[in-house]
């Protein structure tokens, strides 16, 4: 799965004033990852805000994504959840044919053994009719998938492909790296440690900051790939606020101030999410021109 090493963006769904999904702003967001060198596109992750999206909203989505792409770059489908059979009844019936790859969550919630987490992805390998990238975020799950699980998953299924890894541990990222098997793939799926996962023998990064700075992202996870470190690093840092600061009221509240400044979208957000303070958006508006001069 070469397509998927290097940058990809975790896609946000940007909204209208009266909460409706902005489709003509989904198309710029999407060209404007292609035209500034992001290798492919997630569609419905956590950034997308689709825990709040009905299903109608989620096929607009998916065919807004695909209809703007036009085959540009490849596409990854979240296809994912805490009901193991729901998410087999999806990947048994759902057309994949514009889709290289699904992105599935570690189940959240239900707090599963990591044997519960084994059983659970075997069942997906076996419905997936496409390759499946593991992801594992216990920040957000409540569970953490151990190395031994993904390891263990990795040498059992062949459509099991990559994980993106977003503990935010790159000692634990490091044991998946080590013990791998030579072509899965281990992707960053936190932004400030992304370099130093390339830089350990990772893929690349499934990205919220690329989506703001696609460019200067991408050309940062390159100079890790090809091992060229001053440069990366020298990126890295300029870039290192900016990561912090979309984070620190939560995702997408952050990114979508970006957007907003980069006048791709609203900052719209649906309940329970609300937008960052006045103070945050500030400081991010100020990043936003910083780094558009670079």
């Amino acid at each position: 799965m070469k397509s998927l090493i290097g940058t990809g963006v975790a896609l946000v769904t940007p909204f209208k004033k009266d909460f409706s999904v902005d489709v003509e702003a989904l198309k710029k967001i999407v060209n404007y990852q292609i035209d500034n060198g992001i290798s492919y596109l997630v569609v419905l992750g956590t950034t997308a805000e689709s825990a709040t999206l009905s299903q109608e909203e989620k096929e607009i989505v998916i065919q807004t994504v695909i209809e703007a792409n036009k085959g540009r770059l490849p596409l990854v489908l979240g296809v994912g959840g805490n009901n193991t059979s729901k998410v087999v009844e999806e990947l048994k019936t759902r057309d994949f044919s514009n889709f290289d790859a699904i992105l599935s969550v570690s189940p959240y919630y239900n707090k599963p053994t990591q044997e519960g987490v084994y059983q659970h992805f075997k069942a997906i390998s076996e419905a997936s009719p496409i390759p499946i990238i593991l992801y594992n975020v216990p920040g957000r799950t409540a569970s953490n998938m151990l190395p031994s699980t993904v390891i263990r998953l990795a040498n059992d299924f062949s459509n099991i492909i990559a994980i993106k890894e977003a503990a935010g541990d790159i000692v634990q990222a490091m044991k998946i790296i080590e013990h791998k098997p030579k072509d899965f793939l281990v992707i960053s799926g936190d932004d400030m440690i992304a370099l130093p996962m390339v830089l350990a023998g990772g893929s690349g990064v499934i990205s919220v900051i690329g989506q703001g700075f696609p460019k200067e992202f991408s050309k940062l996870i390159q100079y890790g790939l090809d091992r060229n470190v001053d440069e990366a690093y020298k990126l890295h840092y300029q870039l290192a606020e900016s990561i912090d600061l979309i984070f620190e009221q939560g995702n997408p509240g952050g990114i979508k101030e970006v957007l907003k400044t980069l006048e791709l979208s609203t900052n719209v957000m649906r309940l329970p999410l609300v937008n960052v303070s006045d103070d945050l958006a500030k400081r991010l508006n100020a990043i936003t021109k910083k780094i558009s001069k670079l």
